[in-house]
């Protein structure tokens, strides 16, 4: 038998007795036979087996926990969707378990551990770029959603849920607003090629877009956020954008794949004396809401923010009760048009 997966009825039943005559042995108490308390203490010991005290006393309030495990947990975008999920979980009478996953950390394995510590009933991940295995992913044995975490097509199958907007069409609705503004010098600031979500997709947006408005791609204008920094941070938008200002091939435009970039990557360029969008044009992708009150304020792809979470929600529970298979549902998001950009002749 393995030892990892022992209950308390495997060992009552291999002691030839009830489960609460072993709870009673566990807990020591008086009104059990000594044998047969020696007898169930040697089998707990041969077989490790922990009782898990958090999951007994969740078991009482019969466990009705959801987690939302985010990567990226300082970016703004992801604490107003966080704040709309528990209302959300709440109103089902269901309590949260909110974990941060650091970016170097596997959060399938982050899951497995607290579906055992904490009994889940379902997981939302949010953030971070998901490149795991069907075979992994079948191991998370609770309904789970990936929320803004948009999969390429091979993943997408019935054994879970998404909720995103498109990445690859709503990058490139910005890129060919761009373009047609006359911008040919677009540099995008962009995520590490381990992102196979959206950081993959929101840079093949940015390429289609330039080779439909007759633009060739210039890999010289791609750059990757910074390695040593936490991606998706103002800080890292800084750090690239002063690399860029110090190329031969200054852009007239800079696209970063999120508001925090672009507000990182504002600094910058205001600090070397140039102005926006005078001298170059900033864009960014979210929507949040330190991109509007930014001055200028940044042109952006506001992404539904309250939808997304609700839906999440929604689909999980709808899972959880039976009621639907698993779902990819897809929003559409919105141009906002800032002043952070202008027409060039």
């Amino acid at each position: 038998m393995n030892m990892e997966t022992i209950t308390i009825k495997d060992i009552a039943r291999m002691c030839g007795v009830g489960v609460s005559t072993v709870s009673r042995a566990m807990n020591n108490h008086p009104d059990i036979n000594e044998e047969t308390k020696m007898k169930v203490m040697e089998i707990i010991k041969q077989y490790h087996y922990i009782p898990n005290n958090s999951a007994r006393n969740l078991k009482r309030l019969d466990a009705k926990v959801i987690a939302i495990l985010v990567k990226g947990i300082s970016n703004p975008f992801f604490m107003k969707m966080i704040k709309i999920m528990e209302s959300e979980i709440q109103k089902k009478k269901y309590s949260l378990v909110l974990h941060h996953v650091e970016m170097n950390e596997d959060e399938v394995d982050v899951a497995l551990e607290l579906i055992k510590e904490k009994r889940l009933r379902g997981i939302i991940f949010l953030g971070g770029y998901f490149t795991h295995t069907k075979e992994k992913l079948q191991q998370l044995q609770v309904p789970f959603v990936l929320s803004t975490i948009a999969m390429t097509q091979k993943y997408q199958d019935t054994s879970y849920s998404s909720v995103s907007v498109d990445d690859i069409k709503e990058s490139y609705k910005l890129v060919d607003y761009l373009c047609k503004m006359g911008h040919k010098r677009i540099a995008t600031i962009v995520a590490s090629n381990l992102d196979e979500s959206v950081g993959k997709l929101r840079q093949e947006g940015y390429r289609m877009a330039l080779e439909d408005n007759g633009i060739e791609p210039d890999d010289s204008l791609i750059y990757v956020m910074n390695h040593e920094l936490d991606p998706y941070t103002m800080e890292n938008g800084y750090a690239v954008m002063n690399q860029i200002l110090k190329s031969e091939n200054v852009p007239t435009a800079v696209y970063a794949i999120s508001d925090t970039l672009a507000i990182g990557a504002c600094k910058a360029i205001l600090e070397s004396g140039r102005k926006i969008p005078e001298d170059i044009s900033v864009a960014g992708f979210d929507g949040i809401d330190m991109a509007y009150f930014y001055s200028p304020s940044i042109t952006t792809i506001r992404q539904p923010i309250e939808e997304i979470a609700k839906e999440t929600v929604a689909i999980l529970f709808d899972v959880l009760r039976k009621k639907v298979d698993h779902q990819h549902k897809t929003f559409e998001a919105e141009l906002v048009i800032g002043g952070s950009t202008r027409k060039i002749d």
